[in-house]
């Protein structure tokens, strides 16, 4: 990757985490990924250095920089072999705490986030569910007051949490009005920071058998009457969904650097398979057929990476600069996870492509890097929303969903 014109914090956070990854190389992932075993020693390094707080709070022991140094941590992360597994395994503890630092009162932010930052706590993220995926306005999952006020009764069902089983803390979107009786849809839901209590009487979390990313673990939970403290609430009853707009557009910028850094890789993989492999008395790196595809998917990254920092510088001067709009930063955000996915997507497969039958050998990684890239592409928002998205409100077109 080009490293021109990044920020000296950015360079800095580069250096800083590529170190530390340079513990786990490839071999570690590839195990990991065998077992379906929890990359917790990651976890435990970048905590130990205080990476985990990079976005958070100083006041809390976080380091006080924004998205654009996050992004090029993750980035740094999946381009060192660890893919989006590694990335996964850290992911929430940095977007889904942007609502809580942002929004969570005194009391909150002082008895979590420092636990987050040291690695004492792991988070999740509780909003996808399966029958309304990505209407979130439409979710199901209700938190009921109590008589007394003390507390909320949670019912529902969330789907592909990631970490689920490792966190102990998950920051929750629920319905607190139902959606019949608010004047708006987006009014009615609610943000809580909540323990997971395996313990209480009404959690149940099922593990979801996936193509990719198998180190870290992807589920269904399920609340059944699960009884929560009504100081778990973040912000105001009802106006969740505003809450979490926050953490939506900082995902993105996130997402984008994790596809790019495995598109970084996958591309440094072929080239460097092309140069070694010799076929008819030539380097196979020789060949157009392999030189072109290659260069042009590094084009398409460098041209998506340009998108990814303008997307997270946006969304971090947005907080000062009140001339940069939410949907300024929305659509920076949007339209950078969209081409970052799509650009590391090409790169995923070509790599394979380039590597011939290796290509498909677990001890190349390209065929891992290509199991999970498809994740981006996907989440948190799909290819197809994104460009709904993007004719509506760009564009002017009508709403089409």
């Amino acid at each position: 990757m080009e490293m021109s014109n990044f920020t000296e914090n950015q360079m800095t956070v580069r250096d800083a985490i590529g170190k530390i990854c340079d513990n786990f190389p490839n071999e570690y992932w590839q195990e990991k990924d065998r077992t379906e075993t929890d990359p917790k020693e990651l976890h435990a390094a970048l905590a130990a250095d205080g990476w985990l707080g990079i976005a958070l709070p100083e006041d809390f022991g976080g380091a006080g920089l924004g998205i654009s140094e996050a992004t090029m941590m993750l980035q740094t992360i999946t381009q060192s072999g660890a893919g989006m597994a590694g990335a996964q395994s850290i992911h929430a503890n940095v977007y889904a705490t942007q609502p809580l630092a942002k929004f969570g009162n005194q009391e909150q932010l002082s008895s979590t986030i420092p636990d987050i930052i040291s690695g004492k706590t792991r988070v999740c993220f509780g909003v996808t569910e399966p029958n309304t995926g990505l209407d979130t306005l439409r979710l199901k999952t209700t938190a009921l007051k109590s008589s007394d006020g003390n507390s909320y009764s949670v019912t529902g069902q969330k789907i592909w949490i990631t970490c689920a089983q490792v966190a102990k803390k998950m920051i929750l979107l629920a319905r607190t009005t139902p959606l019949e009786e608010v004047t708006k849809p987006n009014e009615g839901l609610s943000m809580f920071c909540i323990d997971l209590d395996r313990n209480a009487p009404g959690l149940d979390m099922r593990k979801i058998r996936k193509m990719g990313g198998n180190a870290v673990d992807a589920n269904e939970v399920f609340f059944d009457n699960y009884q929560i403290p009504a100081n778990t609430l973040i912000g105001k009853e009802g106006q969740g969904f505003k809450i979490i707009l926050h953490g939506m557009n900082a995902e993105r910028c996130l997402l984008a650097g994790e596809a790019l850094g495995i598109g970084y890789a996958a591309i440094e993989k072929a080239a460097k398979y092309a140069k070694e492999r010799v076929v008819f008395g030539r380097p196979i790196g020789q060949n157009q057929s392999i030189q072109h595809p290659l260069a042009e998917c590094y084009m398409h990254l460098e041209a998506a990476k340009l998108s990814t920092y303008h997307a997270a510088r946006l969304y971090d001067n947005s907080k000062d600069d009140k001339s940069i709009t939410q949907y300024a930063v929305g659509v920076a955000a949007n339209a950078a996870k969209y081409l970052a996915a799509e650009a590391a997507y090409k790169a995923c497969e070509t790599s394979v492509m380039s590597h011939g039958g290796m290509g498909y050998a677990r001890e190349y990684d390209v065929e891992r890097y290509l199991r999970e890239i498809f994740v981006p592409r996907i989440a948190p928002v799909s290819r197809e929303m994104i460009k709904s998205f993007v004719a509506e409100k760009v564009l002017g077109l009508p709403r089409s969903y």
